[in-house]
């Protein structure tokens, strides 16, 4: 009975409580039944037990206490509704259904809620609230467009950087009417969200991104790449001078990007550039770095950290210059008789040690170990980087995982000192249905020796074996050879977080069939090959320096990276980026926001195992294609493009070719002209005066790669099925943050002002 109840019989006159006890339908057994069990601990008695002391207590009560209690639960009801009412008042306690009236009481707009700041709809209305005490100024416009898109974001007011006569109410000392040629930062972030220079009066309209500089505009700029850290990444070799080093672990030259400073839950002050995913300019850099322990950017946990054979190296060890030149032959390299450490080149991605610092190994010392902690830019999670992938993992955390290297506890000996060993081991050994070998750092792994050039994965029937990084890990597989999988009936296996690239041990090695292969051979009974989070470079590798291709380009461009020669595999790719891929015929293909890049437009992208016939039936859904596809069944296209093209006397008979038209869907995607695909729906094909795709860059490694220019459009921008982007990116639904951004702008712009959106990358 509860507590209301039985206050309630209590008030009674025990006369009454004595005469409706008399009245409970209670025996003398059942009596000291209830009294065995009351005296029984709760968390003692059965799911039976309860159930019965439950009837026995009914049984107990007489017909007043019953009404009674029937009477309580009346007015608790009308209690709780009471309080409900009240709560429902205030947008912090009200229930979920009267959230859209507050909203609506004070004019509030719905938005999708795509970024996190702005997913809760209570805590959008509440926020509203407070703007409305901020309505018209900057800061909170700054505000809006950082919460709403999950961006960097910065607004300028154009008036303040008019070229005017100024009035003596209102004098602005810092707007010179020509710049200052001796400041380094009014050249520098001209024509930026940081722009500080004077500028003539613009009369076109901002709305349409045409005018900038007149008194009713307001700019909104936003940096929609992301920065994406590597921690403790081994800096790549040059050559053998071990005095040249690039910070991509694939040999290029990469620009690196700013990690951003939080400006904290509420924007008191207009954004500067450390709190955005900016590039790194040279000269921000050098300057930064000349504070020493105060500096904003350098160290660790930061933007850039550099460490020599173990230590990191101090800010004043490190010169910022410009380096480029041939390889062996950058400018500006520090002398012998420096005391700096390392030039460092940001925009370029380039070190450079001091010789005397780092003596050439014909002098007898061992090799610099040169590591560097830096972040590079992308546009969302995919490929495989320091960001969270639990929810991907195949075997989950607490399930049997064996770290890579191996993390004995003393006095025991490692288990395994290679990662083959450790596969073989985990595989070998565990004897469970579900194992996982993880890899516990951002390093380098070089398995290109002679003997072993690659890995050879064999997975047990019935078992699911995952090769993956840890959470917050981004390792980098150089192969010499490539990844041969096989496995027993109803055998899996899963990639997970890798950078998979080939880099043989010497020049002339013979070029793999792929990086990663399932051959068919009568043993090989793999049901499952699964790449999540995971890179297999398009071209295999990047061109190295000196070779015939400009540096940073595809190495051997249109060769598959994934080749699965058995019939009966199932391979299912989600957020990464691969290479070319040949599929038997057989075999199914699943792709998920994921980019396969044949590294031209006019290559293969997918076929069979000839690299002409079909392949396997193709599911894909927020994919982007470069290159031809020829497959037996399209099974569904859904929210894709297929970039692709022939050549003159092309064998194909279209760039996108499906050999069962009666079956399969294709919808909301773009596609090439001439293709022969089954029935379409809202699909958008290449031909004359339809707007193609326009990307920021189709070449891996670039910050851009895979990304649409804003300008694309909006049948390809907002042409999939739920309103965002077609291609890689779809789950980024970027068009849906900008309309978000317009809907909430609108409502906080001062009266009569105008803004425009402009994109810094």
């Amino acid at each position: 009975m509860s507590s209301q109840g039985q206050r309630l019989f209590d008030l009674l006159p025990s006369v009454y409580r004595v005469k409706d006890a008399q009245l409970s339908l209670l025996t003398p057994s059942d009596a000291a039944q209830l009294l065995l069990l009351q005296s029984t601990a709760a968390s003692a008695l059965t799911a039976d037990q309860l159930q019965q002391l439950s009837q026995l207590e009914a049984k107990s009560r007489g017909p007043l206490q019953s009404l009674l209690m029937l009477i309580e639960e009346q007015l608790a009801i009308l209690a709780e509704d009471l309080d409900q009412l009240y709560d429902d008042q205030f947008i912090e306690t009200c229930a979920p259904w009267v959230i859209p009236y507050i909203g609506d009481l004070i004019g509030y707009q719905p938005v999708h809620g795509l970024a996190a700041a702005v997913a809760s709809p209570r805590a959008e209305v509440a926020h509203t609230i407070s703007f409305r005490r901020r309505k018209g100024t900057v800061l909170v416009l700054e505000q809006l467009a950082r919460d709403v898109t999950g961006w960097g974001a910065h607004a300028i007011e154009f008036f303040k950087l008019l070229a005017v006569a100024q009035s003596m109410k209102n004098i602005r000392p810092d707007n010179l009417y020509s710049p200052d040629l001796r400041n380094w930062k009014a050249g520098g972030y001209m024509d930026t969200g940081f722009d500080a220079t004077a500028h003539k009066i613009d009369v076109r309209r901002i709305a349409v991104q045409r005018g900038r500089y007149n008194i009713q505009n307001i700019g909104i700029f936003l940096w929609s790449l992301n920065a994406y850290s590597l921690t403790k990444v081994p800096a790549t070799a040059v050559d053998a001078s071990g005095l040249f080093f690039r910070f991509s672990p694939l040999g290029a030259d990469m620009p690196l990007f700013n990690n951003p400073v939080s400006q904290g839950p509420d924007v008191t002050q207009a954004a500067l550039p450390l709190n955005v995913p900016a590039r790194l300019r040279r000269r921000v850099l050098c300057q930064d770095i000349q504070n020493g322990a105060g500096a904003v950017y350098y160290g660790e946990n930061k933007s850039l950290a550099l460490y020599l054979n173990g230590t990191l190296l101090s800010p004043y060890q490190i010169r910022v210059c410009d380096l480029s030149g041939e390889d062996g032959a950058w400018g500006n390299l520090a002398g012998a008789g420096s005391l700096i450490a390392a030039s460092v080149d940001p925009q370029l991605g380039r070190i450079a040690l001091t010789s005397a610092i780092s003596p050439l190994p014909s002098a007898g010392a061992p090799a610099p170990q040169l590591q560097a902690s830096f972040c590079y830019g992308f546009n969302a999670d995919m490929g495989g980087g320091e960001y969270s992938r639990v929810d991907s993992f195949a075997v989950p955390p607490e399930g049997l995982v064996f770290p890579f290297p191996d993390k004995p506890v003393p006095p025991n000996l490692p288990r395994y000192s290679t990662l083959q060993d450790a596969l073989t081991f985990a595989t070998t050994v565990s004897g469970e249905a579900q194992v996982a070998v993880e890899i516990g750092d951002s390093s380098v792994y070089q398995l290109n020796s002679a003997d072993s050039p690659g890995l050879q994965i064999d997975v047990p029937a019935g078992v699911t074996l995952e090769l993956r990084a840890a959470d917050g890990c981004r390792p980098t597989l150089a192969l010499g050879g490539e990844i041969t999988v096989s496995g027993g009936a109803g055998s899996s296996l899963n990639l997970n977080g890798l950078l998979i690239a080939y880099a043989p041990a010497s020049a002339g090695a013979p070029t793999p069939t792929a990086l990663v292969h399932v051959p068919n051979v009568s043993t090989n009974q793999l049901s499952q090959l699964g790449l999540n989070h995971c890179t297999v470079v398009p071209g295999l590798a990047l061109a190295v320096p000196g070779s015939a291709i400009t540096q940073g380009s595809p190495q051997f461009g249109g060769r598959p990276t994934l080749v699965a020669e058995l019939p009966s595999v199932q391979v299912v790719i989600q957020n990464s980026v691969v290479g070319a891929m040949q599929v038997h015929q057989l075999a199914t293909a699943n792709l998920l926001n994921s980019i396969v890049d044949a590294c031209e437009p006019t290559l293969v992208a997918y076929a069979a195992l000839d690299g002409n016939s079909g392949g396997g039936s193709l599911t894909m859904q927020g994919c982007t294609v470069v290159g031809k596809i020829h497959a037996t069944l399209l099974d569904l296209v859904s929210d894709s493009i297929v970039w692709a093209g022939l050549v003159q006397n092309d064998t194909w008979a279209a760039p996108l070719w499906a050999d069962r038209k009666q079956q399969g869907c294709v919808r909301f995607s773009y596609l090439p002209a001439g293709a022969v695909v089954p029935r379409q729906f809202e699909c958008v094909e290449q031909g004359d005066g339809i707007p193609p795709p326009l990307f920021y860059s189709l070449r891996y490694g670039d910050p851009g790669y895979g990304k649409l220019w804003p300008s694309t459009d909006d049948s390809i921008r907002r042409g999939a099925e739920d309103g965002g982007e077609m291609g890689a990116f779809q789950f980024v639904l970027a068009p849906l943050r900008e309309t978000d951004l317009l809907t909430r702008l609108q409502e906080y712009l001062p009266v009569g002002l105008e803004f425009g959106i402009f994109y810094q990358t």
